[in-house]
């Protein structure tokens, strides 16, 4: 493979180039179904981007068109949230392709942008979503919680530009809802001066 080919591969990255004090909020895999989150972030219009796995989303595809009816882009998070850098590169490729065909047929357009689980890649991987039609791989600097975040950089604290994980989890997970879980968010990110940005509108 030459050196022009790896250089197309959709680029891996956890923070966003920019200079304004801006943030982005991703959710991902879809566990969770809760309607009063939805209506909160309508009704504050915090965007986010949501990165969904196929068996946790299967048996409500409605929720999820709720969500995009709402202006929330919908991206992919394979069929089955396996460990990429465990399977062969077809295997990788079914299960990237695969929610693609998903998203197709459920929301109306295949995504352009496509996180690895557990953040967990490797050349295949790449290789595999571009043949699938990704263009960028987004990973995150931080992962908000109910009761806490966490951070991937030594200094602990928020830049602009970051992108922000959560998951789509409830009492079930945790010791609070998805809308705990936005306040714990929004509060933060408000109180230190950031807004809330798309991050589809970045990239």
């Amino acid at each position: 493979m030459d050196g022009q080919e790896e250089e197309d591969l959709p680029p891996v990255f956890t923070t966003v180039p920019t200079k304004q004090k801006i943030v982005f909020l991703t959710i991902d895999d879809g566990a969770e179904k809760d309607p009063d989150f939805l209506r909160m972030m309508s009704e504050l219009k915090v965007p986010y981007t949501a990165f969904l796995s196929n068996y946790l989303i299967e048996e409500d595809y409605g929720y999820f068109r709720r969500m995009q009816a709402l202006g929330v882009t919908l991206d992919n998070h394979t069929l089955t949230h396996p460990y990429l850098p465990g399977l062969t590169y077809e295997e990788q490729k079914d299960e990237i392709c695969g929610m693609q065909a998903v998203m197709k047929r459920q929301f109306g357009k295949a995504p352009t942008v496509f996180r690895p689980p557990y953040g967990n890649y490797n050349g295949d991987t790449l290789r595999a979503a571009k043949a699938c039609g990704i263009k960028y791989a987004p990973l995150w600097d931080e992962e908000v919680f109910v009761d806490h975040w966490e951070y991937r950089d030594w200094d602990r604290s928020l830049h602009p530009g970051d992108i922000v994980l959560t998951h789509f989890r409830g009492r079930d997970d945790w010791d609070g809802t998805m809308v705990d879980d936005m306040r714990r968010f929004l509060n933060k990110v408000t109180r230190e001066g950031y807004a809330v940005a798309r991050l589809e509108d970045y990239l």
